[in-house]
């Protein structure tokens, strides 16, 4: 038996509340609630759409065409990027999503004539991470990448 203190373990709500870029996506999915249904809802409540396990992948047909709450997600997901981005640098960034009826495609991120976040998408109706933490990796990853060629080439990204 070991008596060396552990580290505690993260809940949803302390990871969320020590994440930049998981508040964001919680702003950016309230700012996007023209009714007020998720103005009392918990955070974690809004982010678990975004938690898809193997398991649930699975029973996600390829077949249908991608629903708009799919796609929605995929959105917030993509500005919350670019909020953070331009929080941090001060240039303005700007999001596309295009994707198929087959759910391939890509998101860019960019600012000015600049690109700063591109992603290929494949089975986007299966768009979904395996937890909160492994979501809060992709995000603050392509967040860091961002910053990085903004701070890079300041006079192409504020044209």
């Amino acid at each position: 038996m070991s008596l060396a203190p552990t580290a505690p373990e993260l809940t949803p709500a302390s990871l969320i509340d020590g994440s930049p870029f998981l508040k964001a996506v919680v702003q950016l999915i309230r700012a996007n609630d023209a009714y007020g249904t998720y103005r009392n809802w918990a955070d974690e409540l809004l982010l678990k759409p975004y938690i898809v396990t193997k398991a649930d992948k699975k029973d996600i047909s390829l077949e249908e065409a991608i629903d708009p709450l799919t796609k929605s997600r995929i959105l917030a997901f993509y500005r919350a990027i670019a909020y953070c981005i331009e929080r941090e640098t001060g240039s303005l960034a700007q999001v596309v999503v295009d994707l198929n009826h087959e759910g391939f495609g890509w998101a860019l991120v960019f600012a000015g004539r600049l690109i700063l976040v591109s992603k290929t998408l494949r089975d986007a109706q299966r768009f979904g991470f395996k937890s909160l933490e492994k979501m809060n990796e992709e995000g603050d990853k392509l967040v860091q990448k961002g910053i990085e060629l903004a701070q890079q080439y300041p006079a192409v990204g504020d044209l």
